[in-house]
């Protein structure tokens, strides 16, 4: 590779520069910028839209430093190398650098990096490009389009609701999609059905579980306890004969390799990673870390991609890795290719491990653990997506009597298959044929077998869920609002807004989203209409192919948005919109009114809505699903004076219940209370803990990584106190709402997490 002393490449953070100039060798000079250099200004709008829309970059504050040096080595250098992201935001950085640095054309050159190993690395330097421009345009179209909606819309909000606030083409849509799935819940009427369990047992006193299902002819829901009883009516007393025993094969086929929504669903769900976190610790996993023996090296590709295409060198890896650490049978035969979905970018390949070889054990040891978990998440699923189909050997039986068929089912995997690496956890729809999970006996076509009893169980349908973070991402996704660089940055503003809160893992919207959304939705429709900003998007996409002028974009929207925007202005003159409080279920032991949430300098906190004559607050009350198992009262979550978490009866000392083990909306099928799950990231298998239940699972079996300490002790002396009795919670509540120096300085005491250069100074607007 042909090279000089005096060549110069400038990538974004320092881990990058530092992997990047080790694969280079002698010859090259690689610096970081530290993420953007040149920008809009942060106090005023900084787009001449009399005049085009045309922007005032500036270079960014604080910066100077870097700017200076970086300038001093582009003169020095006789190629500079522009070596940012591969996305429209790295484009557009390398193109700010450009125009900053006065680098001329015949002196800068494009590179991206898919993945940062030394193959391509190299690959990408010899065979550099021009900066694309469209994709710069649809960048800039972007940020001034998200600039003009913000610096307009957040003055009226301030003028109109409360200062502070702000408005956003994607944020502004997020919230409403949460606000409308409330609506839904609470529009939503439950409807009754029932399952009737059949407990059946043969001559030789095997018994098994078969579940109604019709008769005959069809299946037959049952939609009332009267049509239950009309089944349960016939068949009491009565014989069961088995009408048929079917045996039968069922393949699995692993799914995808990630794309950047479904890695940050997976990392929500199985990790309890936010998104933002997820995406912090992809980053760092694409830019290099120090592996022993190998070097710095980067784990992963490039982890902002929509696309599910993979390159013909990471199929090979995989196909040779598969065979030659699990078998030839553990190989599907031939490399797997998934379809993209219609409206990707499909700019980069899916999220996989830069060299497939490097198994999460191997460089565990150089890894932190939140790096080793999403490390091993992503290798897992992509060399699964490229080995054998799953295969479950399924039984089922029925058995009939009056006419009416209980159908027992059962499933064993008979070849592990892609499960081997990756457990992908995707729900069946067991209900219906029984759990599946207890063998069933021999059973024949036509034996007879005994009904001990029959266990009906009755069932309403349940509204949809409340947004989760990760469902929520997955949602926009599907419905086309934002891409992928955006949807975590989007959650984030949505919560730091406090238009949405998270209650447990899903996402609920406050009185403040309320007000702002409807506002939103009367007076600038567009701007929250889900449909239109998919559109938009669409265009944005158009843009970046060259199919259509970047100002002409911003135009069109702008006519439309102004007009609206003095609309709202004249209809408001003179209006000030409160936003009502959001009541709580707690009440103040003071005068008897119902506390209500207020948001203070140090979070949310409850508060007497009879100050100033009541100056009663206490800490916010988190309700956690399921029932005291002593009493039947709330659960609620509480923390120790030592910082630690635990769960306890809201009677407090009345009742005296608290566990270490977090309640879950589960009930135990035995005794029929509550079931508690460990602490902890991931998904965890719950279990009873009601010591007279058949199946009570004792402390020394739930899988504690540590002994139980002394620690308990005080805390269930804790849980036996009502919140609002504590003198803690009430300092707490008061410090939060008043900002004391006492507060500040136990939030001074908690170390920074880490971060790069980069992750700070680049973030994705909304």
């Amino acid at each position: 590779m042909a090279a000089t002393k005096s060549d110069l490449v400038i990538v974004e953070s320092p881990a990058k520069a530092k992997t990047i100039e080790r694969y280079l060798g002698g010859g090259y000079k690689v610096v970081a910028s530290m993420g953007h250099l040149r920008d809009l200004p942060k106090s005023t709008m900084g787009v001449d839209i009399e005049h085009g829309f045309e922007p005032d970059y500036q270079p960014v504050k604080g910066r100077e430093d870097v700017i200076d040096k970086l300038r001093k080595a582009s003169k020095k250098a006789e190629t500079v190398y522009l070596a940012t992201d591969p996305d429209r935001e790295g484009e557009a950085i390398s193109w700010h650098l450009k125009e900053l640095l006065a680098i001329p054309d015949e002196k800068a050159r494009r590179v991206t990096f898919n993945e940062i190993t030394k193959n391509v690395v190299q690959e990408g330097i010899a065979h550099p490009r021009d900066i694309d421009q469209d994709l710069v345009d649809a960048q800039q179209a972007r940020r001034i389009l998200d600039r003009i909606v913000g610096y307009k819309l957040s003055p009226l909000l301030w003028r109109k609701i409360r200062k502070g606030l702000s408005a956003g083409r994607v944020q502004s849509v997020a919230t409403r999609m949460v606000l409308d799935r409330e609506r839904e819940i609470e529009a939503f009427q439950p409807e009754e059905f029932w399952y009737l369990n059949a407990f059946l047992r043969t001559e030789k006193g095997e018994t098994f579980r078969a579940l109604f299902h019709g008769t005959e002819e069809k299946k037959m829901d049952l939609r009332s306890e009267e049509d239950m009883r009309a089944v349960a009516d016939a068949v009491t007393g009565k014989s069961f004969t088995v009408a048929s025993v079917t045996h039968g094969t069922k393949k699995r086929s692993p799914s995808p390799p990630f794309i950047t929504s479904t890695l940050q669903q997976e990392a929500s769900r199985r990790l309890g990673m936010t998104p933002r976190r997820t995406m912090s610790i992809a980053q760092q996993l694409y830019e290099g870390v120090d592996v022993e023996g190998e070097g710095t090296v980067g784990l992963i590709t490039y982890m902002r991609t929509d696309s599910l295409r993979l390159s013909e060198d990471a199929l090979s890896a995989a196909a040779q890795f598969i065979r030659g650490h699990y078998g030839e049978e553990y190989y599907y035969g031939k490399p797997r290719r998934y379809k993209t979905g219609s409206n990707a970018q499909d700019a980069h390949e899916a999220i996989r491990p830069s060299i497939p070889s490097l198994t999460p054990e191997r460089v565990k040891k150089s890894l932190t653990g939140e790096q080793y978990r999403l490390y091993r998440l992503i290798w897992g699923r992509f060399t699964a997506s490229q080995m054998s189909n799953a295969v479950y050997d399924n039984i089922t039986a029925d058995a009939v009597c009056e006419g009416y068929v209980f159908r027992a089912y059962h499933s064993k995997i008979a070849f592990p298959g892609y499960t081997a690496v990756y457990e992908d956890n995707r729900e069946e729809d067991e209900a219906e044929e029984g759990s599946g999970k207890k063998p069933l006996p021999e059973l024949s076509k036509g034996q007879s077998v005994t009904l001990d009893k029959l266990d009906p169980e009755q069932h309403f349908t349940a509204p949809p869920s409340r947004y989760s973070e990760a469902t929520l991402i997955r949602a926009m996704e599907e419905k086309g609002i934002g891409r992928p660089s955006t949807y975590a940055p989007t959650i984030t503003t949505i919560t730091a807004r406090e238009y949405v809160v998270k209650e447990g893992k899903y996402l609920k919207p406050t009185p403040l989203g309320e007000t702002v959304t409807e506002l939103m939705e009367e007076r600038f429709p567009d701007i929250v209409d889900v449909k239109f900003t998919a559109r938009m998007e669409d265009t944005l996409d158009k843009v970046e192919e060259g199919k259509a002028d970047w100002k002409g974009v911003l135009s069109d929207f702008y006519g439309g948005f102004e007009k609206d925007l003095e609309q709202a202005e004249t209809a408001l003159q003179g209006v000030r919109i409160k936003v009502p409080d959001e009541v709580s279920a707690e009440i103040c032991p003071n005068c008897g009114r119902n506390l209500v949430v207020k948001s203070g300098r140090f979070g949310r906190f409850l508060a007497c809505p009879g100050y100033p004559e009541c100056s009663f607050t206490m800490p916010l009350v988190v309700e956690m699903p399921g029932r005291c198992p002593k009493c039947g009262s709330r659960i609620f979550k509480r923390t120790s004076k030592k910082g630690y978490t635990y769960y306890a009866c809201e009677k407090g000392a009345a009742c005296g219940f608290m566990s270490w083990d977090v309640p879950t909306k589960d009930v135990c099928p035995s005794c029929g209370k509550t079931m508690f799950k460990l602490a902890g990231k991931g998904q965890r298998k719950p279990f009873c803990i009601n010591e007279e239940c058949a199946d009570f699972l004792p402390e020394d079996k739930r899988g504690y990584r540590y002994r139980r300490s002394s620690a308990a002790a005080s805390a269930a002396k804790e849980g036996g106190e009502t919140a609002a009795g504590t003198a803690e919670g009430k300092s707490t509540a008061k410090k939060a709402a008043a900002g004391k120096p006492a507060a500040k300085k136990a939030a001074a005491k908690k170390p920074a997490a880490k971060k790069s250069a980069a992750s700070r100074t680049r973030k994705g607007s909304a």
